[in-house]
C-alpha cells in the first residue's frame, strides 16, 4: 500500500491495465466548485438531435424517472481505479426515453458548469451501466463530487463522468470537449489505455 493505493501488479478482470486501487476517492476536476443557492433553479437540458427537447427540474429527474442502484468501478486517467462504488440515480436510457432521438445522432456531448464539456459516443451514453447520479452511497453528492448531478459511464475513463452537468446536446458529430481539446482522447477507454489523442 502506498498513499492510499494498491499497485495492480497482475493483470485484473477488474482492473485496467497501469492502474492502481484506491481505498479514497481523489477529488480532481478544473475550474471551481459550483455552490447553489437556491437549488430550484437548477434545470437539466436536453436538446439537439431530438424530437422532444426537455427542460428538467432536479425533482423532476428523481420523481418522474426509476431510480437505480448501480456499483460499479471506476478508472481515472491519472491511474487510480476504485472499486465498488455505488451511485443512485436515473438510467441515461431512462431518461431520454421521450425525447426520440433522431436517427442521424451519433454523439451526445455532455454540458457542465462554467462551460465544460466532454463528447461520447451514443451507444458508450446509453450503456446499461451508464447513469446521471445524484447520490453516492446512499448520500447525496457532495459538491466537489458533482452534486447535484453527475454523469458515472464506468466503462470510460472518468475524466467523461461530468460532474455538475446542465445540459446533454445529441449530435451528428464528434465534437472534442473540454480535455479532449486538451490532448485527451476522443472514446478514453481504460481497458485499450486510450489515454491521449495520440494513443
Amino acid at each position: 500500500m502506498y498513499f492510499g493505493k494498491r499497485r495492480n501488479n497482475q493483470q485484473s478482470d477488474r482492473v485496467p491495465p497501469n492502474q492502481n486501487v484506491t481505498t479514497t476517492f481523489p477529488v480532481l476536476h478544473s475550474g471551481t466548485i459550483p455552490y447553489y443557492e437556491d437549488i430550484s433553479k437548477w434545470n437539466l437540458q436536453i436538446y439537439g438531435l431530438v424530437e422532444n427537447p426537455k427542460l428538467y427540474t432536479l425533482e423532476d429527474i428523481k420523481s418522474l424517472f426509476p431510480k437505480v442502484e448501480l456499483t460499479n468501478d471506476i478508472h481515472c486517467v491519472t491511474g487510480w481505479s476504485k472499486l465498488d462504488t455505488s451511485w443512485q440515480g436515473v438510467r441515461t436510457a431512462d431518461l431520454i426515453k421521450d425525447v426520440k432521438i433522431k436517427e442521424q445522432a451519433k454523439y451526445v456531448i455532455i454540458h457542465a458548469e462554467e462551460g465544460w464539456t466532454t463528447n461520447v459516443a451514443i451507444e458508450d451514453f446509453l450503456k446499461e451501466t451508464s447513469l446521471l447520479a445524484y447520490a453516492y452511497n446512499g448520500e447525496p453528492l457532495t459538491p466537489e463530487h458533482g452534486y447535484p448531478l453527475r454523469a458515472v459511464l464506468p466503462h470510460l475513463y472518468f475524466w467523461k463522468s461530468a460532474k455538475w452537468v446542465r445540459g446533454l446536446q445529441f449530435t451528428e458529430k464528434n465534437h472534442p470537449g473540454f480535455w479532449e481539446r486538451n490532448g485527451y482522447h476522443m472514446k478514453g477507454d481504460p481497458w485499450l489505455e486510450q489515454r491521449f489523442s495520440f494513443d
